[in-house]
């Protein structure tokens, strides 16, 4: 096994003489990085889309099975998703690690602290929490003007998209993630967000939790005047599921045939295609709103 290049992990004393960087994660984990790390493995395809998307490519040694987008993310080395392998993490030697909290075992997160392999957590909660996340990495990769670059391109594009739908009515909108439990998104999820600024109200604004399980009760009470469903290769409704809510004829989204799908891929990820996924949104809330160039798409 090759050797680690030395000031890479974190903040050693005898390495004074090197001038730290020192970054939070969001689990308020302090971690110490003299230098860009040259070796990354990102254990969600949220952030492995967000390297991509700043210029990196051959920093990234590994990736999870479910990273499918940019294309190149196809041919990275795989360390698994929700329980990556550990060996296969070590055998790539990484001098970073990327990952969410809720894929990120704690046994995991001990050992690789153990071997001195800078691990470092992110999770987005709102939109602006996304762009935030994209120049932390630009930062810690050595990627800031381009990462910086990236997000203020973002951030006009999220702003053109809501002036198309200020001062008009907010239809409600129930997004299912999954029916038998039903859970949606609530208050502290980054789409629960982008329900808000595609000029939508959320069926489930007063849940007390980001991922919120419904009772049908609770759903006729809101009566959404929309059903969104997300479908994709990996995550998604099945169509027989999706047509199974017809049979809640007094719901106006029933009523009204207002039952439409998503990519989940784009909605889903808290990464750069999240301009995408609202602009989505924008057309399935006010399907009168001309689009026409509306949105950007940044260049790396």
């Amino acid at each position: 096994m090759r050797r680690r290049q030395q000031g890479i992990l974190t903040g050693m004393p005898f390495m004074a003489n090197i001038a730290p960087r020192t970054f939070v994660d969001d689990l308020d984990r302090k971690l110490y990085l003299a230098k860009p790390p040259k070796r990354i493995v990102s254990l969600a395809p949220s952030i492995t889309e967000m390297l991509f998307a700043i210029g990196l490519d051959e920093e990234i040694v590994g990736v999870t099975d479910f990273c499918n987008y940019p294309p190149a993310a196809l041919a990275k080395p795989k360390v698994a998703y929700s329980q990556p392998n550990l060996e296969s993490l070590i055998v790539l030697e990484p001098q970073l690690v990327l990952a969410p909290p809720s894929f990120l075992r704690a046994d995991l997160l001990a050992k690789l602290e153990q071997l001195k392999i800078p691990t470092f957590v992110l999770e987005s909660k709102t939109v602006e929490g996304i762009f935030g996340h994209i120049q932390l990495l630009g930062r810690m990769v050595g990627r800031a003007p381009e990462a910086n670059a990236y997000t203020a391109e973002m951030r006009k594009n999220v702003t053109a998209l809501t002036k198309r739908v200020e001062g008009r009515p907010r239809p409600t909108l129930l997004y299912v993630l999954n029916s038998e439990p039903l859970i949606t998104v609530g208050p502290g999820s980054f789409i629960h967000h982008l329900i808000e600024l595609a000029g939508g109200r959320n069926a489930a604004e007063r849940a007390n939790a980001p991922y919120p399980r419904l009772t049908m009760e609770e759903v006729l009470t809101q009566n959404p005047d929309i059903l969104l469903f997300p479908v994709g290769e990996y995550e998604g409704i099945p169509q027989t599921e999706q047509d199974r809510w017809k049979r809640w004829d007094t719901l106006r989204a029933v009523q009204n045939g207002k039952l439409f799908q998503i990519n989940s891929d784009v909605l889903n990820r808290p990464g750069p295609r999240v301009i995408e996924g609202l602009r989505h949104l924008v057309k399935i809330l006010h399907p009168d709103v001309d689009l026409e160039d509306s949105v950007q798409k940044p260049s790396p």
